[in-house]
């Protein structure tokens, strides 16, 4: 057990059982369109760092 003194009421799940269940939410609510951020205040740095990665054929 990886925390001793945590004490929970929910029953632990498996990894395939919660990808079952977030399919499952999916099926119900639908695509969903979230907005990618706009970038307007990100450093030169990170502007170089996606440059260099569209340069390379990568899409962030």
């Amino acid at each position: 057990m990886a925390f001793k003194t945590l004490k929970t009421t929910r029953e632990a799940i498996s990894l395939t059982t919660l990808g079952k269940r977030i399919a499952e939410r999916r099926l119900v609510v639908g695509a969903v369109d979230v907005p990618r951020n706009e970038g307007k205040r990100r450093t030169p740095s990170k502007q170089a760092l996606l440059d260099e990665i569209a340069k390379a054929g990568g899409q962030w």
